[in-house]
């Protein structure tokens, strides 16, 4: 989306399988009839298998996703988005630490 582009270099803080996902203020603000939280396994979950988060206070993360037609558009509100099987395969390859550059 407009306004949450961003480049710089991170690390991975989290590693998470199916998580739940509680929409930040952005998205109820755009969405405000958005549940409070998507449970990990709920088909409206937009994270979908795996979810790497970045430090830097949790706001943004590498994860998969629902609507795979999404990838690679500036859609989100920050996020990197990749198709499922990929997020997975770099879930196996990455640990908590590892350093991100975004440019």
């Amino acid at each position: 989306k407009a306004g949450k582009r961003w480049s710089g270099t991170t690390s991975i803080s989290g590693k998470y399988r199916r998580p739940d996902w509680a929409p930040p203020q952005d998205v109820k603000h755009d969405k405000p009839k958005i549940p409070d939280l998507i449970k990990g396994d709920s088909p409206r979950n937009p994270m979908g298998e795996a979810a790497l988060t970045l430090s830097g206070g949790g706001q943004y993360a590498i994860h998969g996703t629902n609507m795979p037609g999404s990838v690679g558009g500036f859609v989100s509100y920050g996020c990197i988005r990749m198709y499922n099987q990929d997020i997975l395969d770099l879930y196996a390859r990455v640990s908590v630490g590892t350093t991100v550059v975004v440019q």
